[in-house]
């Protein structure tokens, strides 16, 4: 037998003058051009259709806006999204999740305070039934009683349960904080209000606010773009209305200012948020801004990460990212620690806003998070679900495929210098706000001598 011997991977990587260099990274190219169609139908349902045949599916996203002003009008659409694929007058529950299955399909709902949000997938063989399912319950769902009392009930206690949750307690003190009483704020019903909800209310929903124009949907998968379009055009040509959809009326921008404090007796975890108004991104300086996120909370790497978590342990975690409307772009800072070291982490958290503006980041921190932004931006889009996800989330700005194939491009041409302006024009620490929960009882002295916290 002939001896062969191994290498280790670490031998490989070494050499008799030390560690082996890693080769430099090649230049940033333009991603490739898929086959797609953008298209408005004549109802004026517009839609995206892209072949992505890395399996034999399809996925499908419906985004439809669904703003209202109505004191109920959250309880309504909470409602109706847990109800609209029940049961039509062709199907019930059961006959739902029978077509479905044959085709190795499913379908749910969700909505928030902008949009109604309908997604799911099939065997890409299976897409003329999978719109079938979608356009009978567009066009014909019956709301039936007895189903809209039991998602009612399940609702309420949904309901209950969620706003026990640290998270959502901070989340809904930090949106009636940054928007007070506009529609935006209530991203949840309260409990009580669900019962009020008729199944009458919920049908005049409906035939009010399921609309296709200004509507958008979007197939990924392995399918033909022109032959999917067509299909969708036949299986929603009953989908008619001459209104549109309603859009959520434009946000105030944030007003900088002190973080409230928001009492939460007995609490042993604070949750610290923060907020400030950034650009959308359809602004030149987007991309340099995403990388000064990066650099100061966005990643694992990131400045914020290394000072309360890695260095000091104030935290599991912490991060900053951004939350995108149609119209405008905040950038959020998020970090929960224990309530002793709670006003410590508030004022480190602060202490690197002002870093980044003080002490831009370097050349080396811009390239590590710029191969990060284009890397996880390229991984991110890779499947054919985070590929619909984000065709979606950019339609909704009336972006196309054409932004996202060339933002890796502009991040590559990011400089330093630009990231450093950015950084100085929307991270300075006196452009945010933004709230803590905890206790107040064991928080309100230390707050009070740091200052910069209004004391309940």
């Amino acid at each position: 037998m002939t001896s062969v011997s191994y290498r280790t991977a670490e031998q490989i990587g070494h050499t008799e003058q030390g560690p082996r260099p890693l080769p430099a990274l090649g230049t940033q190219t333009a991603a490739a051009q898929p086959s797609l169609v953008d298209t408005v139908l004549p109802n004026g349902l517009r839609v995206i259709a892209v072949r992505k045949e890395s399996v034999p599916m399809v996925e499908l996203r419906l985004r439809i806006p669904f703003a209202g002003t109505e004191r109920l009008h959250s309880a309504r659409a909470e409602v109706l999204a847990n109800t609209l694929l029940t049961g039509t007058e062709r199907r019930d529950r059961t006959q739902f999740d029978t077509d479905l299955a044959a085709v190795g399909g499913d379908l749910n709902s969700v909505v928030d305070p902008e949009r109604l949000s309908i997604g799911g997938s099939a065997l890409a063989s299976g897409l003329d039934v999978l719109l079938d399912v979608l356009a009978d319950a567009l066009t014909g769902a019956v709301y039936r009683d007895e189903e809209v009392a039991r998602e009612s009930e399940r609702l309420v206690e949904r309901i209950v349960m969620a706003r026990s949750q640290p998270s959502v307690i901070a989340r809904e003190a930090l949106q009636k904080h940054r928007y007070g009483d506009h529609p935006y704020a209530k991203e949840m019903p309260e409990a009580a209000e669900i019962p009020e909800v008729s199944p009458e209310q919920v049908r005049a929903l409906h035939k009010a606010s399921v609309l296709p124009r200004g509507a958008l949907l979007v197939l990924v998968g392995d399918v033909d773009p022109d032959a999917a379009i067509a299909t969708v055009g036949a299986a929603l040509a009953g989908w008619q209305s001459d209104a549109s959809a309603v859009e959520l009326p434009k946000l105030p921008a944030l007003t900088p200012g002190d973080v409230h404090l928001v009492h939460r007796a007995g609490a042993v975890q604070s949750q610290i948020r923060l907020s400030a108004q950034t650009v959308p991104r359809t602004d030149p300086g987007y991309a340099a801004l995403q990388v000064a996120n990066l650099v100061f909370g966005g990643y694992f790497s990131s400045r914020l990460v290394e000072n309360i978590r890695e260095d000091k342990g104030y935290t599991y975690g912490a991060h900053s990212y951004f939350e995108f409307t149609k119209d405008s772009a905040t950038v959020l800072v998020e970090a929960d620690t224990a309530s002793g070291v709670t006003p410590a982490a508030f004022w480190e958290t602060r202490y690197e806003l002002g870093r980044l503006v003080l002490s831009p980041p370097s050349a080396s921190e811009v390239d590590n998070a710029k191969q990060y932004a284009i890397g996880s931006l390229l991984t991110s889009t890779s499947s054919q679900s985070g590929l619909c996800a984000t065709l979606v989330a950019l339609g909704a700005m009336g972006l196309s495929y054409e932004w996202l194939r060339d933002q890796p491009l502009r991040l590559a041409d990011v400089t330093a210098e630009a990231v450093a302006e950015a950084a100085e024009k929307f991270f300075a620490p006196s452009r945010f706000t933004g709230i803590v929960v905890g206790d107040a009882d064991v928080l309100a002295a230390q707050f009070r001598a740091i200052g910069g916290v209004v004391l309940p």
